[in-house]
Formats: structure tokens, C-alpha cells, sequence
């Protein structure tokens, strides 16, 4: 039994592309819930933006004689989550959407939370925590959307992959902090 093709013809194609031009991207084609995918896609980028701030302050609130190279890591860890939220709003425009930058409302949309951390074993396991959360809403998302908007799809696969590393690399850095570091930075300074 031979398979029924299933590729539309050119001109089908070319007549579709020109309907409904303003829409950029999205064709007839796109068969997932628009509205839930932007609305899933701005609550992630509010997860990436507390995540860049959280390592930020961590990266400058860094003390003590291990501090250097972690406060280095959270740097690159915050540039890299600064990235996805860059990814994520490209990808929101791309589907006719507005990335949500608003301060207001921030920490409720995300995912994650913004725990400062008062020692510097404190900052690790707040930001592995928040590794750990994101980590499993982008694969909730991404089960979610199935098949129904690959690109998104491949977006997200591509951000939780950072994601496990970064959870991977946190839980390596757990293992070499002595559990005795106590002294939240600004106790440090006598």
C-alpha cells in the first residue's frame, strides 16, 4: 500500500502565504494555541529576567576564600540566562506577541524565585533550586507543546539544556564549599 502524500501543492502554498500577510510567521499552518504559548513564553521570560537578577546580586555579594571563581560562574550563568530571556522575547515577537520587560508583576510571572541568599552556600543552593524549578516547567512546556509549534519547541529543548548544566555545574560547586561557610557577606566585613 503505498503512503498518501501529504505535501500541499506550490500553488496552495504560495496562495496561503500571500492571505494574511501581517501575521509574519504564523501561518495557517500553526496549529498550537497562540495566546497559551505567549502567555507560557512571557512567564518564562519573567523566570529568565529574576534568574539574571538573582545571579547578578550573587555574583557582586560573592565572599570568602572560594568566593572569586563562584562569583565568576554566577556571572556567566547570569549573561547565559540573560541570552534565553533575549531568545525568549524574540520568539514572543516572532508569534505576534509583546515580551512583558514591566517590573510589575515580574516575580509573580516567573517561575522561579529571587532568594538573595545570606552566605555564600546559601547562593548556590537558591540558584540550584531555581535551576531545578525551571527546569522542570521547560519541560512541562515543552511536553505541552508536542508537535503543535516545534520551533518553540526546539527553543525551549535548547534552553533547558543550558538549564540542566547550569544545575549539573551548581551541584558540582555544593560539593566543594565546605558546609561551615556561614557568614552572610555583609557580616564579613568587620
Amino acid at each position: 500500500m503505498e503512503k498518501e502524500k501529504f505535501l500541499t501543492d506550490v500553488k496552495t502554498l504560495r496562495q496561503r502565504a500571500r492571505h494574511h500577510i501581517d501575521e509574519g510567521a504564523v501561518t495557517s499552518g500553526y496549529s498550537a494555541d497562540r495566546e497559551m504559548v505567549l502567555k507560557l513564553l512571557n512567564n518564562s521570560l519573567a523566570t529568565e529576567i529574576i534568574c539574571v537578577l538573582r545571579y547578578r546580586r550573587h555574583h557582586f555579594m560573592a565572599r570568602g576564600m572560594q568566593s572569586k571563581s563562584i562569583a565568576n560562574e554566577f556571572l556567566v550563568h547570569s549573561n547565559q540566562e540573560q541570552a534565553h530571556a533575549d531568545q525568549l522575547a524574540e520568539r514572543i515577537v516572532q508569534l505576534g506577541g509583546e515580551p512583558n520587560f514591566s517590573p510589575e508583576g515580574l516575580a509573580n510571572r516567573s517561575h522561579a524565585e529571587y532568594v538573595e541568599g545570606a552566605t555564600l552556600l546559601d547562593m548556590i543552593r537558591e540558584d540550584l533550586v531555581a535551576e531545578r524549578i525551571a527546569i522542570d516547567s521547560y519541560r512541562e512546556i515543552i511536553q505541552f507543546l508536542g508537535n503543535e509549534d516545534p520551533t518553540t519547541r526546539r527553543l525551549l529543548e535548547s534552553i533547558l539544556a543550558m538549564e540542566e548544566e547550569h544545575a549539573d555545574e551548581l551541584a558540582d560547586l555544593l560539593q566543594d564549599v565546605p558546609s561551615d561557610i556561614t557568614t552572610p557577606p555583609s557580616a564579613a566585613i568587620t
